[in-house]
């Protein structure tokens, strides 16, 4: 049962967080896009540029990402109080791995006639997006502005995303490279599977030789992580890999049957340009069962 916004609450996250656009529209999410910056022209994340397009141009130019504008992270606010709004969730990926965060807490420090309360959520993409999919369903279940803070602070811990990539080079160049050790292990074929650590920054969970197995072992390591837990939400993506993530899609529903949400598709153009083609990832959340 839908309940009444009586505190008139926005939820806000950023283009990282990969929620799709079809959750984002139900719930009337509003979403910073990232920025995509080539040397003859910037496009802004998942607005007017595909993660396809990216791929498409990794070979002639691979592109810098940056953060939203000052100016587009005012405007969003103008946004959501010209739209009746007076507090906002708002939900980034982490700030271990992209400025977004720190940035909005500047702004948010000088905004007037706004309650801003912002989640930094040690986490990237789908893994990240979920704590703005449950601040929108939290606020759906009548939970306060109080109350929904409380319970995404103590979500925090409880969703992982796991994912291989096909090669280091562009988490390389683009200095997300974190705690993957990038140099070894090309020679023997070994690939990282990636997660993000509890401050939010890359690291590798476990290594396995070729790319077959690695995607194994992602599916492992995420059903091992969600088995015993009666209610989670689950999401299989991939960049550039379509012919991959079918296979892994059907596997992951057959052995995780009981999700509240599943999500599928494409990781967001700025996250492709940090990954390259080839990417699978796996996230889930593990929701308390008292909701």
């Amino acid at each position: 049962m839908k309940s009444e916004n009586k505190e008139k609450i926005a939820i806000l996250t950023d283009s990282c967080c990969d929620v799709p656009k079809e959750l984002a529209e139900q719930y009337h999410m509003y979403v910073l896009p990232l920025k995509i910056v080539y040397k003859n022209k910037e496009y802004l994340d998942g607005v007017d540029i595909t993660p396809q397009e990216v791929y498409d141009r990794l070979k002639e130019e691979i592109p810098t990402t940056s953060l939203p504008s000052g100016d587009v992270f005012l405007q969003t606010l103008d946004q959501i109080k010209a739209d009746g709004y007076e507090k906002v969730i708002a939900v980034t990926l982490s700030s271990g791995l992209s400025g977004t965060n720190n940035m909005l807490h500047l702004i948010a420090e000088d905004y007037e006639g706004l309650e801003i309360y912002i989640l930094d959520t040690k986490n990237i993409a789908i893994a990240a997006g979920f704590h703005a999919i449950q601040a929108a369903r939290y606020l759906e279940s009548g939970y306060s502005f109080v109350e929904i803070q409380q319970k995404l602070e103590q979500d925090i811990p409880n969703s992982k995303v796991f994912f291989v990539v096909e090669t280091l080079e562009y988490l390389q160049k683009g200095g997300r490279i974190g705690l993957v050790a990038s140099l070894f292990g090309n020679a023997l074929n070994l690939k990282p599977v990636i997660s993000c650590n509890e401050e939010g920054i890359y690291y590798t969970v476990t290594k396995v030789r070729g790319r077959k197995q690695s995607i194994s072992r992602v599916m492992d390591l995420a059903i091992k992580y969600a088995q015993g837990h009666k209610r989670i939400n689950l999401a299989v993506c991939h960049g550039g890999a379509p012919e991959e993530i079918k296979a892994v899609e059907d596997y992951i529903k057959e052995q995780l049957p009981d999700h509240e949400v599943f999500i599928t598709g494409q990781i967001s153009p700025v996250l492709g340009v940090h990954t390259g083609p080839g990417l699978i990832g796996i996230g889930v959340e593990i929701l308390a069962d008292d909701e």
